[in-house]
């Protein structure tokens, strides 16, 4: 990461100096703000975290809780989730604290004793090769404690705001009015309502409240779906057990029903998803009766012959499985005249089980989608028509989302006697969704911000509409071996990685080299789009990987627009520019056609929008004037 741009000062670098309208900030809720922000779960806290990157903006937060969440709720961290973070700067704090899942186990009944289990397989839990990233177990309430510090220690200084509950959120039809949306908050405390009322206007507002949101049905939106009658519990626990597999991520099946055992981070900590049966647990679930005991004797009586001793209850809870989806996620009219105001994301429009570990998880992409994109267009630097791909792009992957976990719930709850009861059909499931369970599946159709018509073959591995999967390079400058993926942050920047030809870059024939003229040019969208008092690459961050070895190369090769110079001390870059690594050449990985090169662009969100020669100038151009506001 880099820092000190504008200046050597002591302390932690990581904190940046605060943007100076926070100091003109009144203390308090404010009267408007430019987005507010309802709920601070994950959906909330990573639009939050995105936006406090738009420093400039006035972001408010607001939730009914007392306080930040403590314990309980989601804790799987796919893949994709993890390099997310890693945008954040906060992939490090997770990978450290958390349990890595390496390898899931199953079991099922076993054939020569009846009413035992024996276990069937045993399995890499992530493909090689999907991702740099590890999938990580880490509580729900550590992921939101890394994004308020990381809104903590940014320019904005963001925190939320608790004892605040949305009981009201109204549009103006008056399309000239800035601050068009009104939201009336209910002062709370416990829960409970303390008398007092507020009212904040914003230009726009985000539902991030949960299942039962208040802002999903002030906007007519519905969740359309249905329950299921299939109920689980679930403890996280300290226990002492003589199941083996106490430490691995367990799929068990037996003949008094399933448990998942996710282990947890701390080496001791361990979550059991419990199903519950509806005949032999039929007064717990008609009365409402589930405690800890019964869950733990449930457990036993699933775990035969093996026993779980639980000495200590970190968080339980019991669910009811239901697979439900809004048909939009935004208050925009059918007709496409109006803009969209009022948006939702996570568990407002999507509910779903929790056994596949995808809820935090999609919610978080949902909030990282329309966060750069709410921030862009705010700052003035892309069009008001980039909000409206939002509810297009994540109600697609949503319901992509909802399919998958009505099967592999069916799967996972099928008796190993019945017509899905094949013991080797869930693991086979378990294996071929591995890349969706990653986070690494979602592909975005064609839309302003993504080509229909991309020359694909130029670089087969980074398929246009999928995330930017990462790579081992080397970095010129400093001779560093760092993964290229990691070069891009939550900033806001849209990310153009010239793969270079063959040509040396220094060469009068070399296409990167011509490339580089052209984006120093007066035509070119860096120099159209970038407003004129910022870094050049605050718009479009340009980067280049060269064929040749980082010792055949020097920076005196590279051309001005490789070597950009910043901050108010006009500093040079250094760090635009790779080479490969030489056990993993990137070329060969991604597919990369050494001899005319290819130029990826890739969204804010690391989604590959085109890939385009090298040579593609005009298309270029013509790419970004569909997308960004001209300076």
């Amino acid at each position: 990461m880099q820092f000190y741009l504008n200046g050597y000062t002591p302390g932690d670098p990581f904190v940046e100096d605060p943007h100076p309208s926070v100091a003109e900030r009144p203390d308090g809720l404010p009267d408007t703000a430019d987005v507010v922000i309802i709920g601070s779960g994950p959906a909330g806290l990573v639009l939050a975290a995105q936006l406090a990157q738009f420093p400039e903006l006035r972001t408010v937060v607001v939730d009914r809780r007392d306080g930040p969440l403590e314990v309980g709720q989601a804790d799987g961290v796919a893949c994709r989730t993890v390099e997310m973070f890693e945008a954040f700067g906060l992939a490090d704090q997770l990978i450290h604290e958390g349990y890595q899942v390496n390898e899931v186990t199953f079991w099922r009944p076993d054939p020569e004793r009846s009413g035992s289990i024996v276990r069937t397989g045993r399995i890499d839990d992530v493909e090689d090769g999907i991702s740099e990233m590890p999938h990580m177990i880490v509580n729900q309430a550590r992921m939101l404690a890394y994004l308020r510090d990381h809104m903590r220690r940014s320019a904005a200084r963001a925190e939320p705001f608790y004892g605040l509950h949305a009981t009201d959120v109204q549009v103006s039809t008056d399309c000239e009015e800035e601050h068009p949306v009104a939201v009336t908050l209910q002062h709370v405390a416990g829960f409970e309502p303390t008398g007092e009322t507020s009212m904040i206007r914003a230009k726009h507002v985000v539902g991030c409240d949960g299942s039962r949101s208040g802002t999903r049905e002030a906007i007519g939106r519905r969740l359309e779906g249905d329950a299921t009658d299939s109920s689980w519990g679930v403890l996280d626990v300290l226990a002492v057990t003589d199941f083996p597999d106490i430490r691995l991520k367990s799929a068990i099946h037996s003949e008094h029903g399933s448990i998942l055992i996710i282990p947890r981070e701390g080496g001791y900590l361990v979550r059991l998803y419990i199903e519950l049966d509806n005949e032999r647990d039929a007064e717990m679930l008609r009365n409402r009766s589930a405690t800890p005991e019964k869950l733990a004797a449930v457990a036993n009586r699933i775990l035969h012959p093996y026993s779980i001793d639980v000495k200590h209850v970190g968080w339980w809870a019991v669910y009811e499985i239901g697979q439900r989806l809004c048909d939009r996620f935004d208050d925009a009219d059918q007709s496409g005249e109006r803009a969209p105001r009022v948006f939702i994301a996570g568990d407002a429009c999507h509910t779903h089980s929790a056994k596949a570990g995808q809820g935090m998880n999609v919610s978080m992409a949902d909030a990282w989608n329309l966060g750069w994109k709410l921030g862009t267009v705010l700052r003035g630097t892309a069009r008001p028509e980039v909000l409206r791909t939002y509810s297009d792009e994540r109600q697609a992957v949503a319901q992509e989302l909802i399919d998958f976990d009505r099967e592999f719930a069916a799967l996972f709850s099928a008796r190993s006697d019945g017509d899905e009861g094949d013991p080797e059909r869930f693991q086979r499931y378990f294996r071929q969704q591995g890349r969706f369970t990653a986070g690494v599946a979602v592909r975005y159709g064609p839309s302003l911000l993504t080509a229909a018509s991309p020359q694909q073959r130029l670089a087969e591995g980074f398929p246009v509409g999928m995330r930017f999967p990462s790579a081992p390079v080397v970095r010129l400058a400093d001779a560093k071996p760092v993964h290229l993926g990691h070069a891009a942050r939550a900033d806001g920047a849209w990310r153009l990685y010239a793969f270079a030809d063959r040509a040396h870059p220094a060469a009068a024939g070399s296409r990167l080299r011509e490339l580089a003229a052209f984006l120093d040019s007066a035509d070119s969208p860096v120099t159209r789009f970038t407003p004129a008092s910022a870094d050049p690459d605050s718009v479009l961050d340009v980067r280049a990987v060269l064929q040749q070895g980082h010792r055949d190369v020097t920076i005196e090769d590279l051309p001005p627009a490789l070597l950009p110079r910043k901050g108010r001390f006009e500093l040079v870059d250094h760090e635009k520019v790779f080479c490969p690594d030489p056990a993993t050449d990137v070329f060969d990985l991604r597919g990369v056609d050494r001899q005319r090169g290819a130029l990826v662009v890739v969204r804010p969100d690391q989604h590959v929008s085109h890939v385009l020669p090298l040579d593609a100038h005009d298309e270029l151009a013509e790419f970004f004037d569909g997308v960004l506001v001209q300076r």
